[in-house]
């Protein structure tokens, strides 16, 4: 084991042990963490600022290289195998997950990087579902891996890059940088500013004394999710375009002041407006939260979380009522600091900022009240800040 910081010790000896036991050789053991996102929601695709973290939560993954071309993979949680050819590469319907794996080596391979068949072991500790980018974390971790055991000589960046483009080819999903780059790029005890369009980036301070993260997982993931976040990227375009006729220096919503909304889109279209003011007051929102969290000021950048929630809720309009209830059951309770709804919208988690000796009594509070609510358990995730993406065996 390494001194990185985070691994589970018993979860990485059990995989090693697994692995020594199913393909016969030593592994190399990855780390690759989920990720949260302190504010800045929708931001990305708009060419803004996002600030994310990794957490204490990982997939692990064993790895080793074959003297032939085939892949053959374990998902040791899922009990599950999955075997293919090197040359027979493409993604798979069912089951889903080697498609987070097959993506990367593809990746490696249409880059023109010299690779081999591989063995590896899966196993994650990320809830899938809850918004903390589970499969970011594969990808991640399956680069790394094959970076180091091929010796290719990839950079961090060139890796989160690569493991964006195989979510989008092989899973299907068009996301941002943000998840990715979280993962691979995290800091221990701080978070990631993250400029969208250059992708230049800074690490901010986020120590926090007598204060968790706290996680509350809704369990409802609603059907709306993937059309509507499509329907609002394009409205974000329509006010670019918009705006762009009359200002033609605007390239994204990034560019957009408040009074050009006024000006340009408020008389056209109320609703375009709504949304693209959100994304414009989310990005000035995220700058002044980092002035904030460099005076230690966190009441600051917790009242800016349920701002955003509000704007999320109301401009936004990618919330539910699941989401909304658990807001309402802590905002004005002063063992809270910020809350608000997290990622792409229509369930998922809340990210809450509370304080430490609170936090039980919180906890069993909004799930007893949540089940009355809602019929559906709550599922309650304490989790730190930790390393990116790490050799840990």
């Amino acid at each position: 084991m390494n001194g990185q910081s985070g691994p589970n010790t018993g979860k990485v000896l059990d995989l090693v042990a697994k692995f020594e036991k199913v393909f016969h050789s030593k592994p190399l053991v990855i780390r690759a963490p989920g990720r949260i996102n302190i504010i800045g929601e929708h931001t990305d695709y708009n060419e803004g600022f996002v600030l994310p973290a990794a957490i204490d939560k990982a997939a692990y993954l064993a790895m080793s290289l074959r003297e032939d071309e085939e892949i053959h993979l374990v998902a040791a949680d899922l009990d599950e195998t999955f075997s293919v050819r090197l040359s027979e590469l493409k993604p798979v319907q069912s089951p889903s997950w080697p498609n987070y794996l097959l993506g990367v080596a593809a990746q490696f391979q249409n880059s023109g990087l010299r690779i081999r068949g591989f063995n590896a072991i899966l196993s994650s500790e990320v809830p899938m579902g809850a918004g903390l980018s589970s499969s970011a974390a594969v990808e991640c971790a399956t680069a790394f891996a094959l970076n180091t055991l091929l010796e290719a000589g990839l950079s961090r960046m060139e890796m989160v890059k690569l493991a964006q483009k195989a979510e989008h080819e092989y899973a299907g999903v068009m996301c941002g940088i943000m998840d990715q780059f979280a993962s691979m790029m995290g800091k221990k005890d701080h978070v990631i500013k993250l400029d969208c369009r250059s992708l230049e980036y800074e690490h901010v301070p986020f120590r926090l004394e007598g204060i968790k993260i706290l996680l509350l997982d809704s369990n409802v993931k609603h059907s709306l999710a993937s059309s509507e976040y499509n329907v609002r990227r394009k409205e974000c375009s329509q006010a670019v375009d918009w705006i762009r006729e009359q200002v033609p220096t605007v390239h994204s919503l990034r560019d957009v002041t408040e009074a050009m909304l006024n000006t340009y889109v408020l008389p056209r279209d109320p609703l375009i407006d709504r949304r693209s003011r959100f994304v414009v007051l989310e990005n000035k929102r995220l700058e002044e939260g980092c002035r904030d969290l460099e005076n230690g000021n966190f009441e600051a950048l917790g009242k800016k979380m349920f701002e955003t929630h509000h704007g999320l809720s109301a401009q936004y309009e990618v919330s539910c009522r699941e989401l909304d209830f658990l807001i309402s059951q802590v905002e004005g309770n002063p063992d809270v600091i910020g809350a608000r709804m997290m990622g792409g919208g229509f369930g998922g988690c809340t990210i809450n900022l509370v304080r430490e000796n609170a936090l039980p009594a919180l906890v069993a509070t909004v799930s007893g009240r949540y089940l009355k609510e809602t019929g559906k358990a709550l599922t309650p995730y304490v989790v730190s800040i930790e390393q990116g993406t790490s050799r840990v065996y």
